[in-house]
């Protein structure tokens, strides 16, 4: 699943207006403008996932502009702020670490998503069932953990694919 594909879901999932995604992308620190936007909200022909971040490849036809993985996780930390606001730093709250050379791109989706939407472990688990994933709480929990942990486990696509399809299920019916 490349990162076109998952703004294509979440966008849907969430039923966030074009203009919305501008505004989301803003507050992630990233400015497109509606063009842009809704370029990026078409599927790429290229599925490679490991795609350089840097250099932003668009098909042969020029319909799509592929998404970077430093614009994805600019999209997760700006719906994060649409959501629930800005929060305010405190003077001894060390800065947010910015994690764009992702290998593991799907367990920072789980867990902005998770905080976006403030969802708990049980809603969660509820949203894998609903896409026909059962999952305990272990097993969550070691999605959600910071790489290099102990019991850290790496989210494949297809459970990311599935608890998108499940947000889908529980947010529009």
């Amino acid at each position: 699943m490349d990162n076109n594909d998952i703004l294509i879901r979440l966008r849907y999932a969430l039923n966030i207006r074009d203009k919305d995604m501008q505004k989301i992308l803003k507050l992630g620190g990233v400015d497109f403008t509606q063009e842009e936007v809704k370029k990026l909200l078409i599927k790429s022909k290229e599925t490679d996932r490991n795609a350089n971040d840097i250099v932003e490849k668009t098909n042969e036809n020029d319909e799509s502009l592929k998404c970077k993985n430093s614009t994805l996780e600019a999209f997760f930390n700006g719906l994060i702020i649409f959501k629930r606001g800005q929060q305010e730093t405190k003077p001894d709250q060390p800065e947010i670490i910015e994690n764009t050379n992702s290998d593991n791109l799907n367990n920072i989706m789980l867990k902005k998503l998770k905080i976006a939407l403030s969802l708990k472990s049980e809603d969660m688990m509820d949203i894998f069932h609903k896409a026909g994933i059962s999952i305990t709480k272990g097993e969550l929990s070691a999605l959600l953990r910071k790489k290099g942990q102990k019991n850290y486990k790496e989210c494949g696509d297809k459970f990311a694919r599935n608890f998108l399809k499940g947000l889908t299920i529980k947010i529009r019916g």
